[in-house]
């Protein structure tokens, strides 16, 4: 499956900015999606995942309340709606799928098969 993620941008902090993900592939469906980011200084950090049916969310304490991860199987799209931004949010951002363990919404990137491009998320104080 292929991966391009779309939606980054500059936004003042507490505003809001939704991420798209969108597959390729009739498969979509059967892959457990996540989202994780990146910055120079810093490891990649699991911000949210989501099973295959939707039905399923996991997301880091960080984030807990203000990101919600959401998936359309009819589209073949995952997003992020990222709500009361902050400052430290600002990252790159990566979708990722994965098949081993569609069920489950894993935080792990090493359970993670195919990535995105990234999108890049800039929020000023």
């Amino acid at each position: 499956v292929q991966l391009q993620a779309f939606g980054g941008g500059l936004v003042q902090a507490g505003g809001s900015l939704r991420l798209s993900c969108a597959a390729s592939g009739r498969t979509f469906s059967t892959y457990g999606m996540g989202w994780f980011r990146q910055t120079p200084s810093k490891e990649r950090e699991f911000v949210g995942a989501i099973n295959w049916s939707g039905g399923s969310t996991k997301y880091t304490d960080s984030v807990k309340g203000r990101f919600t991860i959401s998936r359309d199987n009819a589209k073949n799209t995952v997003y992020l709606q990222m709500n009361s931004l902050k400052p430290e949010d600002t990252a790159v951002y990566y979708c990722a799928a994965q098949d081993s363990y569609p069920g489950n919404p894993m935080p792990r990137g090493s359970e993670y098969r195919y990535w995105g491009q990234g999108t890049l998320v800039t929020v000023s104080s």
